[in-house]
């Protein structure tokens, strides 16, 4: 840790302006288990830097990072239990690769918000841009704005929840998991999932391959008014129940011609 933190001045790689100084700020202020970094003149791997020593070496449990400025890759790779408010907004890739986490980010978000998220819940109060979820595998995530397009893309566990519209593509290649919107869905939605369900609100600007209206069950009441009611979403509305229609299940083993019948 010394050589982290000790009194060497940064350097940086002029090629690609790349952050090669690796000390911890420790500029947060800390009271017991909790811990206010404010951010405003941080680089992003010095805000991380400083977020994993809080988290890891210190012992805090709730971390709220003022002034985030909407700087990209924010609160990646935290793999424990812990609370962090972002008061403002995130850039791309925020609070990726999080396993365990409870993020609330007060603002906006860029594109592939939490990318590869394995458990934890992420609330954004805002908008959040295209890939949002993108290989989601665990958890919550939550949107009270919109998304952009290719929504819970590769989706393999977890929950999606969007208060607004949603963009094209929406649920492409889902493989698990459920995905909640309570707005209107652009043009391809689901294309080819192979499993998982989506409930649609609004409406659907059409369909895509292999995506098909579901069966609705007691158990999809269930599941949507209760997690409508963990994130103070209020009762839910009427619902689409969108789930795969297994026909592309053999696709590989189809002849030219019957290719052409199921797409």
């Amino acid at each position: 840790m010394d050589a982290l933190t000790g009194d060497s001045p940064a350097t940086f790689d002029p090629r690609g302006l790349v952050e090669l100084d690796g000390r911890v700020p420790q500029v947060a202020e800390i009271e017991g288990d909790r811990a206010v970094l404010d951010a405003a003149s941080l680089t992003t791997r010095k805000i991380n830097l400083e977020l994993r020593w809080l988290i890891y070496e210190r012992g805090v449990r709730e971390v709220t990072v003022l002034n985030p400025g909407a700087l990209h890759s924010l609160g990646a790779g935290i793999l424990t239990r812990c609370r962090i408010t972002f008061a403002g907004s995130l850039g791309y890739f925020g609070c990726g690769l999080i396993d365990g986490p409870e993020v609330h980010v007060t603002g906006r978000v860029g594109w592939s918000a939490c990318e590869n998220m394995m458990s934890g819940v992420v609330v954004i109060d805002g908008n959040a841009g295209s890939l949002t979820a993108a290989a989601l595998r665990g958890g919550d995530v939550v949107v009270k704005g919109r998304v952009g397009a290719r929504t819970g893309i590769d989706q393999k566990g977890g929950t999606i929840i969007v208060a607004g519209d949603a963009g094209s593509s929406t649920g492409f290649m889902l493989q698990r998991g459920r995905q909640i919107f309570l707005g209107n869905v652009g043009a391809g939605l689901g294309d080819s999932m192979y499993d998982g369900t989506i409930y649609v609100a609004g409406r659907v600007k059409s369909l895509g391959v292999d995506c098909v209206p579901g069966e609705w069950t007691d158990a999809d009441t269930e599941f949507v008014e209760r997690k409508l009611r963990i994130y103070d979403l209020g009762p839910p509305p009427e619902l689409q129940k969108f789930v795969c229609g297994k026909k592309l299940y053999n696709y590989d083993t189809l002849e030219p011609s019957e290719r052409k019948l199921v797409l």
